[in-house]
């Protein structure tokens, strides 16, 4: 078993995707300040919409990086695990996007399946490790 001593993909990968967070929470604050909602939405669906995406990012990234980390942990810097980072990171760009656009959006569509399909890859990916399966 290899095992990296400092996870450099997940460090890079964490980084980016913490600046993409700061990027959402500045989103909404602009948002707010703007229609003068100092408190949740105040009913306004724009920045319900803000939120939610800000939240939605939220929700998702802190169990992919964790996931990543191990899988780093594991087997050590790959080519794959920089590819699934990759998409991860798209995904959670287009998110916000189609967030601000009317339904359907294929922005945000596109955002919610690529995170899935890089949330799924990282499960099997974990469950395959910890059976001793190596690719």
């Amino acid at each position: 078993m290899h095992i990296a001593t400092v996870p450099t993909v997940t460090l890079i990968f964490a980084a980016a995707l913490a600046l993409l967070n700061i990027w959402l929470g500045l989103r909404v604050s602009r948002l707010r300040f703007s229609r003068k909602v100092s408190i949740g939405h105040g009913d306004d669906k724009a920045v319900e919409a803000r939120m939610r995406a800000h939240a939605n990012f939220n929700e998702y990234v802190p169990i992919a990086l964790i996931l990543m980390l191990l899988i780093e942990l594991n087997v050590g810097p790959s080519r794959w695990l920089w590819g699934v980072g990759a998409v991860l990171v798209v995904a959670r760009v287009l998110h916000p996007f189609g967030m601000d656009r009317p339904m359907p959006s294929p922005l945000r569509a596109a955002g919610a399946l690529l995170t899935w399909l890089a949330m799924a890859a990282l499960i099997v990916w974990t469950l395959l490790l910890a059976y001793g399966i190596r690719f």
